[in-house]
């Protein structure tokens, strides 16, 4: 498995954009036409997939993993504010209306305001980065996302010297997410990341997947990717992003601190307190791998954390 630095790339292998977003498309129906072994009793229930994004370039830092069919991306997901079931989210994210939709931009930024997904779009190009995605439940993935910098879109704001966190909130609306009324957790969803981690250029905003918007499932229509921390710290539906001075709660370290750490890095050496985190299932594979130290993106950020112990900072 090999990771491709921005460096690593000449100009002259980069795929032209409008080829590039042709052999997506052609991609995306082998993926739904092949992918039927997984959850084959829900297949009466898939929605027609969201409309293609445009535009949309080659960005740095891809894996050059297979990625994982598109159907069983779309149709096995861990989104609480639809139910705790794996189908869950794509039988009820139906519910979720996503447009318009408003992001708020608070806190320690010299200049705090608000942005409509659609004139986020406008003001930022669009990547697509193919990353791994794993989830504490020793199950991965490999996705194509399609999305903007966290870094590029913080600094539009202009984060003060004394933004040392980032915190994110997803939407609370019981009606439009009836998994929120249950006490599963504390509502609404609540992540955060290290400043540094924020602005790392291989934390994104995801707005799509496989070269289309993303699926209510999925987290529409802007969500959190962090590849080289688990599944949970990637916050789906985000309408409020706020810069702090301390180290903001997170909803799973909240509910079960002895399990979820604020940092959340995938370590195979810390064990979750109820299974192992050295071995892996990719979904849509059989056997087992061995879990890679954040998640094969060491390199990149290991030096993030230089001097930390990371069996205490979990």
């Amino acid at each position: 498995m090999r990771i491709r630095r921005p460096d690593d790339v000449q100009a002259g292998e980069i795929t032209p954009p409008a080829l590039y977003l042709r052999r997506r498309e052609l991609l995306l129906g082998a993926a739904c036409a092949t992918a039927g072994a997984l959850l084959p009793d829900v297949a009466d229930a898939e929605a027609p997939p969201p409309r293609p994004l445009p535009d949309v370039r080659p960005g740095p830092f891809g894996t050059d993993e297979a990625p994982t069919p598109y159907r069983d991306a779309t149709l096995y997901n861990n989104f609480y504010e639809f139910g705790t079931d794996k189908k869950d989210p794509m039988r009820h994210a139906g519910s979720l209306r996503t447009r318009p939709w408003t992001l708020s931009i608070e806190g320690e930024v010299a200049k705090p305001g608000r942005i409509g997904i659609e004139d986020l779009l406008r003001r930022h190009p669009l990547e697509e980065r193919i990353y791994r995605l794993r989830c504490v439940e020793a199950w991965s993935m490999v996705i194509p996302w399609i999305g903007i910098p966290l870094g590029d879109v913080l600094a539009h704001f202009e984060p003060t010297s004394n933004a040392k966190y980032v915190a994110f909130a997803t939407l609370y609306d019981p009606e439009q997410m009836p998994g929120q009324r249950r006490g599963v957790l504390d509502w609404p969803y609540v992540e955060g990341l290290r400043i540094d981690e924020a602005v790392h250029p291989l934390a994104i905003l995801a707005v799509g997947m496989y070269g289309r918007e993303l699926p209510n499932q999925n987290g529409a229509p802007l969500r959190l990717v962090v590849p080289w921390k688990y599944g949970f710290k990637s916050i789906k539906s985000i309408v409020t992003i706020r810069l702090t001075r301390t180290q903001p709660p997170t909803s799973w370290n909240v509910s079960a601190p002895r399990e979820y750490g604020f940092y959340s890095n995938v370590n195979p050496k810390v064990d979750h307190p109820r299974w192992s985190q050295k071995r892996e299932r990719r979904i849509g594979e059989f056997l087992k791998r061995d879990t890679l130290p954040f998640n094969g993106y060491a390199e990149q950020v290991a030096p993030l954390y230089a001097g930390m112990d990371l069996t205490k900072n979990y």
